[in-house]
């Protein structure tokens, strides 16, 4: 019994996003309406009030340091974004605020190796080379 758990488990799609459940609960309401009216209504239900939830947080106002936050943009490179269009105001001309769904995600940078940087692995390797030649 257990191992069927586990298996039913693993058979969930690994990339469903939030945004995805709604439309996957009514179409289950509309599988289970023949049999089950009032589990059919409890899907609905959840579908609705998820799709409520997910619209207010995407409609969400942010200051700019709020914004800032959220983005790993400063706040004044966001004003900047705001002033050239970029991105839209969602405030007033003096006192901006960005729609959380607007918010701009600064790409993650990985560091290049530099010459002269401490390398965990080749440190790891030089001190078993030493621990192997005082053993011999």
């Amino acid at each position: 019994m257990k191992a069927a758990t586990m298996t039913r488990c693993s058979e969930r799609p690994a990339d469903l996003a939030p945004r995805d459940l709604p439309a996957r609960w009514r179409s289950t309401a509309e599988t289970v309406r023949p049999y089950a009216e009032s589990a059919a209504r409890a899907f609905d239900r959840a579908a609705d009030e998820l799709e409520r939830a997910l619209h207010t947080e995407v409609d969400e106002l942010l200051t700019l340091t709020d914004a800032a936050e959220m983005s790993g943009y400063s706040p004044d490179h966001l004003g900047r974004l705001i002033k050239q269009g970029v991105i839209p105001n969602a405030g007033r001309p003096h006192a901006p605020r960005i729609r959380r769904g607007d918010v701009p995600r600064r790409p993650v940078r990985i560091a290049a190796r530099r010459e002269g940087a401490y390398d965990v692995g080749a440190d790891a390797r030089a001190l078993a080379v030493r621990r192997r030649e005082t053993a011999a």
